[in-house]
């Protein structure tokens, strides 16, 4: 009977508790710091990609344009969650307020969505420059390749509001414990007081269709590029090619891996340890790693960051 009162009484909770990674004190403060670390190397890999694509006009072609909204995108990303895991490793109350969890919620999924369509955008691009090479720069101007920048951005972000929309009506009546460092589906689906059985089946179609459209989009792309370059006379335009779009493929490996695993159905049996591991991997990892991959098998990038290197120092000593 009460149950039934909470339901009809609508939310009883206000906020929610987000356990993040329950460990002793001192392990909290050396995890602050790993963790700080992390998210400002993030910052600057990221934003280096951006200066030096900003000032190199070597680089003021469609891949390094979408390489840099990319890296822009990565920032975003990364902002979603890790700062308010950093709080969270200094508070003692560890509470998030319902709207907040909301929002963080909307942003995460909404940035996600948005790299999904960067990788395809990404992948479409390098099938252009290479299996298309004298049509590349008829079809892929700057003004085709900033409308197709604006749809992933818009797409992204219109991709789950109306799932969140539901969900925030949904009955919470109490423990308002979630067990993750985020505010994710699976656990906050956990929480309500009501059956969730639309909403579940709701995320788990729209994740579906956001992976299993996308990934074998960028599969496709890569098998018709692979198979391009096999067919070049040099070996160092082979080597270049494969270059380019090993990185490409690297990035795509390590975020769709974890991305399979986790969201195919917010309830899928992952325990709550795997489901942090897995989160923290694509949404932490991932955007620190991907500016060393595109960049350290990328000699024209590498040029560029010198570049931005150096003219910082002469900056300084200014």
């Amino acid at each position: 009977v009460s149950g039934t009162m909470n339901i009809s009484g609508g939310n009883s909770v206000t906020e929610f508790i987000l356990l993040s990674f329950p460990c002793p004190r001192d392990i909290q403060i050396l995890l602050f710091g790993i963790f700080s670390l992390a998210y400002i190397l993030t910052l600057m890999g990221n934003g280096s990609i951006i200066c030096a694509v900003r000032l190199d006009h070597h680089l003021h072609t469609p891949m390094y344009f979408l390489l840099a909204n990319f890296s822009f995108l990565e920032i975003c990303y990364i902002n979603t969650t890790v700062p308010n895991m950093l709080a969270n490793f200094l508070s003692e109350t560890k509470t998030i307020s319902f709207i907040a969890c909301f929002v963080q919620f909307y942003f995460f999924f909404s940035t996600g969505a948005t790299e999904t369509f960067f990788l395809s955008l990404m992948a479409f691009d390098r099938y252009l420059a290479i299996c298309q090479p004298l049509h590349y720069p008829t079809i892929m101007t700057g003004h085709f390749c900033i409308k197709l920048v604006f749809l992933c951005w818009v797409s992204g972000f219109l991709y789950f509001p109306v799932p969140i929309c539901f969900m925030t009506q949904l009955p919470f009546c109490g423990p308002n414990i979630i067990d993750h460092f985020v505010c994710d589906p699976g656990p906050l689906l956990a929480l309500s007081c009501a059956p969730t059985p639309g909403i579940e089946l709701s995320y788990s179609i729209l994740n579906c269709l956001l992976i299993f459209v996308t990934f074998p989009f960028i599969l496709g792309s890569y098998t018709l590029v692979i198979r391009a370059v096999l067919n070049v006379p040099s070996a160092a335009g082979r080597k270049k090619a494969f270059s380019t779009c090993g990185s490409h493929l690297i990035v795509v490996s390590l975020f769709y891996g974890t991305l399979m695993v986790m969201y195919i159905s917010p309830n899928s049996g992952n325990s709550s340890g795997s489901q942090k591991i897995f989160t923290l991997f694509y949404s932490v990892v991932t955007p620190l790693v991907n500016p060393l991959i595109y960049s350290l098998r990328n000699k024209e990038m590498k040029t560029a960051l010198r570049k931005v290197q150096m003219s910082i120092k002469t900056i300084h000593r200014r």
